[in-house]
């Protein structure tokens, strides 16, 4: 098993540009896969694992419901947002400055093969990066992703989540609202759910910025304890 993890935080980036960069290594990881079991050849697969930055931007999963984004082409020009419909499962979803997102790119026969559980791992990597910052944050049942006041009429979603996955490798991952400009979620519906809040770390902490670079850094310890894995900084670029 490889359980190392190349780490490549890419600052801001295009969320296109970062998608067909995802899909390189996406690829490359499968293809080497299906060469090890036809040809016996016993390569290690690269684990990788990214941060970005994206600019306004929407995204709708594959079983997405396009009636979940609330304005047309137009109101989003005028925002300065894209639109992109995508391959990972779950519906609609805002990425912003102010936002650290990660997309994991694992070979899960490195860890554990089980869907299930990898999303809960991701989500209590988020739940324990949190509670540093003295907040309680929860699961809600059937619902991906992380809130706050879970079964209560505040319950908000601050961290949303969405993967793809074939033969084991993984791709896309989690959003978590850092320093977000919350206008934009009203453009839409919240990865479809109706009736509930979505909220940002520096609105709970009552603070006008949270140092990013703090959170990315929490977050890769317990990335670390969670999957039992080493991170190797690489260069930034793609």
């Amino acid at each position: 098993m490889n359980k190392k993890v190349l780490l490549r935080d890419l600052g801001r980036k295009d969320y296109k540009e970062t998608w067909d960069f995802q899909e390189l290594l996406f690829q490359e990881t499968l293809d080497l896969k299906i060469k090890n079991r036809r040809e016996g050849t016993g390569l290690t697969t690269p684990n990788h694992f990214l941060f970005v930055e994206h600019p306004h931007v929407f995204t709708l999963g594959k079983s997405g419901d396009m009636g979940n984004l609330l304005v047309g082409e137009k109101e989003l020009r005028d925002k300065g947002a894209q639109f992109y419909k995508i391959n990972r499962g779950g519906d609609i979803t805002y990425h912003g400055p102010g936002q650290v997102v990660g997309y994991p790119i694992l070979d899960l026969d490195n860890f554990f093969t089980d869907i299930h559980k990898y999303l809960r791992l991701l989500e209590e990597m988020v739940i324990l990066t949190l509670s540093e910052y003295g907040l309680k944050a929860e699961r809600s049942e059937g619902e991906t992703g992380v809130w706050l006041d879970v079964g209560t009429p505040f319950a908000r979603k601050i961290c949303a989540m969405g993967v793809r996955a074939s033969r084991w490798v993984t791709m896309h991952g989690f959003a978590l609202n850092v320093n977000c400009d919350l206008g934009y979620f009203d453009l839409m519906v919240p990865c479809g759910i109706k009736g509930k809040a979505v909220t940002s770390l520096n609105v709970e902490l009552g603070r006008q910025e949270v140092n990013v670079d703090g959170v990315k850094q929490k977050l890769l310890r317990h990335f670390e304890a969670l999957f039992e894995a080493e991170t190797i900084r690489e260069k930034t670029g793609v």
